[in-house]
């Protein structure tokens, strides 16, 4: 067992919830702004340091008003939300193996329970779950990694990140973590995840299970 912790982002990497993501930043852009988004930029933040910082990069003088309209389009559109092929099911084979799990994103917790209640394997799998409150800083900085550590008592030296973005190849890397990057997210292209440097970067479940 090459890692005993492994630690997931959560949007576009256990859950396909880019279409939503991006339906909501625009529904956002165009309530509150009147406008589209530019979908580039939007894509390109999305698995960084969070809702609000995003929002800012919209209009920093309307960001309550975006947040607000965001979250009522976006919290409903969960109970449509759909897992990666294989990735769930791998899941209870790593605790099987001996691997102990985490959630590890920049999330509201009250978004993240969301999540949990459309698939319950992953709230019945995980050891710990970080989200946006739990740490001042978030990805890119390793914070919320290293405090998923923290509670499991775990060095980064035994624990794998495994997320979709760049933000979460950075993060993992300056943890001290192995860096994992998946590539089927369908946010970030693998050039960009390539150009972080990951430890690996997997198309698959059972490419995944391989490396960890």
């Amino acid at each position: 067992m090459r890692r005993s912790v492994v630690l997931f982002d959560l949007d576009g990497t256990l859950i396909d919830s880019g279409p939503i993501i991006l339906a909501s930043m625009r529904h956002a852009s165009m309530t509150v702004l009147g406008r589209e988004p530019d979908e580039e930029l939007v894509r390109a933040a999305i698995g960084g340091p969070g809702l609000v910082a995003q929002m800012r990069d919209l209009d920093p003088d309307r960001v309550d008003e975006l947040v607000e309209v965001y979250r009522a389009h976006n919290e409903p559109l969960h109970a449509q939300l759909e897992a990666f092929p294989g990735v769930l099911t791998l899941l209870p084979v790593l605790r099987a193996e001996g691997h102990r799990l985490g959630i590890v994103t920049a999330k509201r917790l009250r978004t993240v329970d969301l999540a949990l209640d459309r698939f319950p394997v992953l709230r019945e799998l995980m050891d710990v779950v970080i989200g946006a409150e739990d740490t001042e800083r978030h990805k890119p900085y390793p914070d919320p990694v290293l405090e998923a550590l923290r509670r499991l008592d775990a060095d980064a030296a035994d624990a794998a990140y495994v997320g979709d973005s760049p933000f979460d190849v950075r993060a993992a890397k300056s943890a001290g973590a192995l860096a994992v990057a998946v590539g089927w997210g369908g946010i970030h292209p693998d050039e960009r995840l390539l150009h972080e440097e990951p430890d690996a970067l997997v198309h698959t479940a059972e490419e995944l299970h391989a490396v960890l």
